[in-house]
């Protein structure tokens, strides 16, 4: 396989169209269009779908182009690699759930930068099996897994099966947090039947990537008539502090963050559901100092948030 085919079936799909990535790659068109169709020839799929509004990637184009972006990162950094005078760029990369501890923990470890040049960092918040997946194919070095202890055995049996190292990071319950001017707020002790007319926050994430969704909120907390799913938090901080009929379960919040958007944090008495915060990373793959960096403030900040 030609690796300069490689980086023209990249460079076409970042561009959607064959006459914009010629431009970018500084070639003829027909030279390109040759390249894209001797590539697929080659592989007997179809990376790319031709209309006369340009060039868009097929369900086997997207799962060639991500092995074709990593192959062409590891080249050119072997290329690198030899160069006289060559210093690595300091890299790190975690998959998270969209924990607030967790991002106050790597806001910490990022000052650890300010000397630096050159450095990347990848922070990604995402659901458990996106994480699983971004450490496997996505060369994250780091991931965090948040599920139900209930299923306690299913992920360590996935865990392992996939060759990944899991160390617990914390066990906790989840928490309700409301504005401070919410009815909820007010209340001496909060129980399900309270939240019954209120509105939930939510992540529209399944805890448990073999089970749909409607399947894992049967067995997550009390159902809800009225759900708000989002996927920043940025959002859910401010639709919590705007509409004061609003709640959300969160793991344990720090509290400059509560005091920011307004916000207080309570306990409720009927939920008795643990959850787990597992970090993974491949076996065969060695922590560097960066890695051990974040873990310490990490480990940090959950003993402030949870002990």
């Amino acid at each position: 396989m030609n690796l300069m085919y490689l980086k023209y079936a990249v460079e076409v799909a970042a561009c959607g169209s064959i006459n914009k990535a010629a431009e970018k790659l500084y070639m003829d068109q027909p030279n390109l269009s040759r390249g894209i169709k001797e590539l697929e020839s080659s592989l007997g799929v179809t990376i790319f779908e031709r209309s006369s509004k340009g060039m868009k990637v097929t369900l086997e184009g997207e799962q060639f182009l991500k092995y074709a972006d990593s192959i062409l990162k590891q080249v050119d950094t072997l290329e690198n690699m030899f160069i006289k005078g060559y210093e690595e760029k300091k890299k790190f990369s975690v998959s998270v759930p969209r924990a607030s501890y967790i991002c106050e923990a790597f806001a910490a470890f990022s000052k650890k930068f300010a000397d630096e040049d050159e450095f990347e960092i990848f922070y990604k918040e995402t659901n458990a099996l996106r994480a699983i997946k971004n450490v496997l194919e996505q060369n994250y070095r780091l991931g965090i897994v948040r599920y139900a202890e209930q299923f306690d055995k299913y992920y360590k049996d996935m865990l392992e099966s996939k060759g990944l190292t899991y160390e617990l990071v914390t066990k906790f319950k989840y928490n309700i947090i409301m504005s401070e001017k919410s009815p909820l707020a007010d209340l001496p002790e909060i129980g399900f039947s309270d939240l019954k007319n209120h509105v939930e926050i939510a992540h529209a994430d399944p805890y448990v990537p073999s089970l749909a969704l409607s399947e894992v909120k049967k067995e997550e907390l009390p159902d809800m008539n009225k759900r708000i799913f989002v996927f920043e938090r940025a959002s859910q901080f401010e639709l919590l502090n705007e509409n004061t009929d609003t709640f959300m379960w969160v793991s344990s919040i720090p509290k400059k963050l509560l005091k920011r958007y307004g916000l207080v944090q309570r306990e409720c008495a009927e939920n008795n559901k643990i959850y787990k915060d597992v970090i993974i990373y491949k076996k065969d793959y060695k922590l560097s100092e960066l890695d051990k960096a974040f873990i310490t403030e990490l480990c940090r900040v959950k003993r402030e948030n949870f002990e």
